[in-house]
C-alpha cells in the first residue's frame, strides 16, 4: 500500500510574505517522502548566508530528507543553491499574482501583492520577486471571508510593495479602494491591519478609509529609511522628508488616534553626521512611536554597494543612537496609555495587541479573545494591564 502524503516541512527566513508563501509551499509539496523546504530571503547578504548554512545543517542532520529551496535568494542564484549538498530542487519561478492567506498566531495574513517596480539603490528584492503584480479584488475578498469564517478576528494585508496594489489591474484600483471594499463586504471582520507601506503611495481612498471606519487599525508602519533629502535621493526613494511629514500630518488630522512606526537604514553611503541628525529629528517631526533600525550593510549587486561607504563602526553607533531615540518615543506613548481602558486581542504567552499595535501583558486568557483591560503601567516595551471585561 502506498504511504500517505504529508505536507512538507518549511524553514522560513525573511518577511511576512515569505511566511504566507511557506504555508502554500508546504501544501504544494506534499509527499510520501520526508521533504523540507527552505524558503530563503535575500534582503541582505547575511540573510542568504544564513539560508545556505541552514541547508547544510539540515543535510547533515537529516541526510535522507529531500531538500527543496525556494524564495528570493534561490531565485537570484539558482545554480549556487542547486550545488549545495542535499538540495534536490530549486524553485526559481516567480509566484503567481493571486491572493494567499495563512494563519500567524491569532491573526490571518493575506498577501494581496507581490513584486516591485522600483529600484532603490540598496535593495535587490525586485530582482528576486519580479514586477509588481496584484491579486484580483474578488479573490482577495473571498480569501478574507474564508479567514473570518475560520475565526480570525484580525486580518493583516501584506505584500512586497503593498501600496502599489492595483498598478497592474487598471480600473483605478488602489490599496485604499481595496481596503474600503473589504470593510464594506465583511461587516463581521473586527480588525483590518496593514503591513509596511510606502508613504508616497498613500492614496485618497486610504485616507478616507482611516477616517470613516474604526475597524481599520490606527497604525501604519512607514518605509522611510532616512530623514535627509540627499540620502533619500541617493537611495532612489520617491518621497522627500517633507512629504513624509505631510502624510503623517494628514492622516493624524483625519484619524487622531493613529500612531506611526518606521523603518530606517543608518550609515548609508555618504551619510554625514548632519544627515544623520535629520533622521533623528524626523522621529519627532512625524511623531513616530515604533522604530525598526538597521545599520547599512552593502548588498552585493546593488548600486549602493559601489558607493563610498561609511565605516561599520559609525553605522553601528548611529543605529544605537536612533534606537535610543525610538525607545524614548515608545516610553512616552506607553506613559500616555496609563489609566486608559483598551480593547486587546489576546495572543499566546500572556500578551495582546491594541488596535494601534501597542503591545500589552494580558491576564491569563486563551489566545484570540477580544478583551477589555485597564492600563496600569508598563515596562518600557509593553503595557501592564488589569482585566475589566472578557469578550468572546
Amino acid at each position: 500500500m502506498n504511504a500517505p502524503l504529508r505536507n512538507a516541512e518549511v524553514v522560513t527566513f525573511g518577511c511576512r510574505l515569505n511566511a504566507v508563501e511557506s504555508q502554500e509551499l508546504a501544501k504544494a509539496h506534499a509527499s510520501a517522502r520526508e521533504t523540507v523546504i527552505v524558503n530563503t530571503c535575500a534582503v541582505t547578504g547575511e540573510a542568504a548566508r544564513q539560508a545556505r548554512q541552514a541547508i547544510r545543517r539540515l543535510h547533515r542532520e537529516r541526510p535522507e530528507a529531500e531538500i527543496v529551496v525556494a524564495g528570493c535568494a534561490a531565485r537570484l542564484d539558482p545554480p549556487g543553491f542547486a550545488k549545495i549538498g542535499g538540495v534536490t530542487r530549486v524553485l526559481a519561478e516567480h509566484a503567481p499574482n493571486r491572493a494567499l492567506a495563512s494563519v500567524e498566531g491569532t491573526r490571518g495574513l493575506l498577501a494581496v501583492q507581490n513584486g516591485c517596480d522600483h529600484r532603490c539603490t540598496f535593495c535587490i528584492i525586485p530582482f528576486g520577486r519580479g514586477a509588481a503584480r496584484s491579486a484580483p479584488p474578488g479573490e482577495v475578498v473571498a480569501q478574507a471571508g474564508a479567514l473570518v469564517s475560520s475565526g480570525k478576528r484580525e486580518i493583516v494585508l501584506t505584500g512586497v510593495d503593498l501600496t502599489s496594489y492595483g498598478v497592474d489591474l487598471g480600473e483605478d484600483w488602489t490599496l485604499g479602494r481595496l481596503v474600503r471594499l473589504l470593510l464594506r463586504r465583511l461587516p463581521e471582520l473586527e480588525r483590518l491591519r496593514l503591513s509596511s507601506v510606502d508613504c508616497i503611495e498613500v492614496d485618497a481612498d486610504l485616507v478616507e478609509a482611516f477616517a470613516e471606519d474604526s475597524r481599520l487599525c490606527p497604525h501604519l508602519h512607514l518605509s522611510l529609511q532616512s530623514g535627509d533629502d540627499l540620502i533619500l535621493k541617493r537611495m532612489k526613494r520617491r518621497h522627500s522628508r517633507q512629504s513624509a511629514i505631510e502624510v503623517c500630518r494628514t492622516l493624524r488630522k483625519r484619524r487622531p488616534d493613529i500612531i506611526f512606526g518606521a523603518d530606517f537604514i543608518v550609515g548609508f553611503p555618504t551619510e554625514t553626521e548632519a544627515m544623520f541628525d535629520a533622521t533623528l529629528d524626523i522621529v519627532d517631526a512625524c511623531g513616530l512611536t515604533h522604530l525598526h533600525v538597521f545599520p547599512f550593510s552593502p548588498r552585493p549587486g546593488t548600486p549602493a554597494a559601489r558607493m563610498p561607504q561609511v565605516s561599520p563602526q559609525i553605522a553601528k553607533e548611529r543605529a544605537a543612537r536612533l534606537r535610543e531615540k525610538g525607545d524614548a518615543a515608545l516610553r512616552r506613548h506607553l506613559d500616555a496609555q496609563i489609566g486608559r481602558t483598551l480593547q486587546l486581542l489576546s495572543e499566546r504567552g500572556g500578551m495582546g495587541r491594541a488596535a494601534d499595535f501597542t503591545l500589552a501583558h494580558t491576564p491569563d486568557v486563551d489566545a484570540s479573545r477580544m478583551i477589555e483591560a485597564l492600563c496600569t503601567g508598563h515596562d518600557g516595551r509593553a503595557l501592564t494591564t488589569r482585566l475589566t471585561a472578557l469578550g468572546r
